[in-house]
């Protein structure tokens, strides 16, 4: 719509023109049909009461005995203590 606006005034008055909502273009004429032919549905939300347990369920977990320590393998130094492969890549 700018694009045809701008093809007949300057381009000023084609902005002033295309945003001013008082010159819609088809697709503008379109939209505002359809949302005249849409059937709003009357719906009416219906809250319920979340009933739940009536007392609170007692659930109690013992801490573990231990703490086992797991070490885990480093692959940052296993990689790095690894001979540089032979024979060296060439640069390209």
């Amino acid at each position: 719509m700018l694009a045809d606006n701008f093809a007949t005034t300057s381009f000023s008055a084609a902005l002033q023109r295309t945003f001013d909502g008082k010159h819609p273009c088809r697709l503008c004429k379109v939209i505002a049909a359809g949302k005249k032919s849409e059937k709003k549905a009357d719906t009416v939300l219906r809250l319920k009461k979340f009933e739940g347990l009536s007392q609170p369920a007692a659930i109690a977990l013992p801490p573990p005995a231990s703490f086992p320590l797991v070490e885990a393998p480093n692959s940052f130094l296993e990689a790095r203590s690894l001979a540089p492969p032979t024979p060296p890549p060439r640069a390209a």
